[in-house]
Order: C-alpha cells, then structure tokens, then sequence
C-alpha cells in the first residue's frame, strides 16, 4: 500500500508505551451501508439514478447479499436509497418512506450512539413540552392526549402494534401541541420520525417495555391534568430513559445475540 509522506506518522515515542485501543466493534449491514453511500458519492450520482444490483454490490464491497439487503434497508428507511419490487435499486431523494427530514442524513437508526444523542435531543424537547402542557393545556388538548394514551394502552392489550404505536405517536405529539410552542412541536415531531426508522428496519415495535410505557404514559397525562410542570417533566424523564434502554436491548440483541446484562 502506498504511503503519503507528509501525512505518514513518525515512529512511536519511546515514552509512548501504550497499545492503541481496538476499534468498537460495528456490525457489518451498519459499515456496508456507509460504503454504498460513499460509492454513490464518488460516482457522482443522481437522485433518480440507477445502482448496482445486491448482487453486484457485494461483490463490489466483499459482503453477502443478506449483509448487503440489510444496509439497503438502513438507506431506504433513512431516504438514501429507493429500493423499487421488479426494477432494482436507485438513488432517493432524500424523503424515502419517512418523509423528509432535517437530520435525516445525520442519523444511523443501527447505530446505539446515534440513536443514544437522539434521546438527549428528545428529553431536551420533551421536558420543556411537558412543563409548558402542565400550565398551558385547554380542556380539549387534555382530551387528546388522554385518549392517545388509552388507545396505547388498547393496543398493548390487544397485541396490536399498529394501534400501539400510533397512539404512542399521538400521545407525544398531543403533549407538544398542549406547550402552544409551534417550535416543540416541530422538534418532538422531527426527533420522533428519525425514531420511527429504527422501527422500520425491524428494531423494537411493541417491545418489552410496552407493559410500563402505558403506565408511564398515564403518569404524564395526570401530572399535566393536575397543572404540576415538575412532576409532569420527571416522568418525562422516566419516560424517555426506560424507553432508550429498551432500544438499547433489542440493538445489543441483534448485534451480540443475547439481551445485556
């Protein structure tokens, strides 16, 4: 391999003794898909533009089809890539499935650091939501959100993740409505559709944390009714951070085949 010299490190300093640290441990549909997005960059391609096969990708990139059909979920899930039944694949706009999305080509839904900041960014969000909703909901925005939380809670008792998640979705929305901040409620529903792609390539749904989401979900709803901003934004956080370890689980799973200690 060809060497630059100017940019080509000197030798170690002998005072230097320490092994370099491995790199973490990334698994293969996440490395693939940053390769397919580098290639359709040094390619200079088009939205509209046609790709290589699966087939031809792993041959290009040394992985499996199955490795390959994974990373072409990832991009199809976060706009990159337009995978059409009985044409083969193409280059995507950038809105995909999801619609289009400020973040979007910032965001690994695979990636666990990624999907950690995202949490960040919703608590920041969503606390602030919820202390605004717990003084400034009118009768009709509580309506909304406590029957967002029973059709939740439905979905969960009747298996239905399809009802489970948009009465989820419609519970978090609901609270970003009720802060009468038109900001919140673009940020809660930004943050929430990067989310949704983890949901996309298969990563949670109704997942082991569904049983408490519903009871937390009452325990916002009733802070907020009862006009308290400080419990209201603590179960928030209870909230937030049970879900991501939930994520956290099924990502671990996936990755190392067994749940984490």
């Amino acid at each position: 391999m060809d060497v630059d010299p100017v940019s080509s490190p000197g030798p170690p300093a002998l005072n230097d003794a320490r092994p370099a640290e491995p790199a973490p441990y990334r698994p293969g549909y996440e490395v693939v898909a940053e390769q397919i997005v580098q290639l359709i960059a040094e390619r200079e391609m088009s939205p509209g533009d046609r790709m290589p096969t699966e087939m031809e990708l792993a041959a290009r990139l040394g992985a499996s089809r199955t490795v390959v059909r994974e990373a072409v979920k990832i991009l199809s899930a976060t706009g990159r890539v337009s995978a059409q039944k009985g044409r083969g694949l193409y280059v995507a706009d950038g809105e995909g499935m999801l619609g289009a999305t400020r973040f979007g080509g910032l965001f690994t839904p695979t990636n666990l650091d990624h999907i950690f900041m995202l949490f960040e960014f919703r608590r920041i969000q969503e606390i602030a939501a919820s202390r605004l909703a717990a003084t400034q909901a009118s009768p009709a925005e509580l309506r909304v959100i406590e029957a967002a939380g029973q059709t939740c809670r439905h979905g969960y008792q009747a298996g239905d993740k399809a009802q489970f998640e948009a009465g989820d979705d419609a519970f978090h929305l609901g609270i970003a409505a009720a802060s009468h901040n038109i900001f919140l409620v673009a940020a809660v529903r930004e943050a929430r559709r990067l989310q949704q792609q983890a949901t996309v390539i298969g990563i949670r749904g109704m997942g082991g944390h569904a049983a408490e989401a519903v009871e937390e979900h009452d325990a916002i709803y009733r802070a907020i009714r009862d006009g308290q901003p400080e419990a209201a934004a603590a179960a928030t956080v209870v909230h937030l951070d049970n879900t991501f370890k939930d994520y956290r689980r099924e990502i671990q799973r996936r990755i190392f085949g067994k749940n984490p200690p």
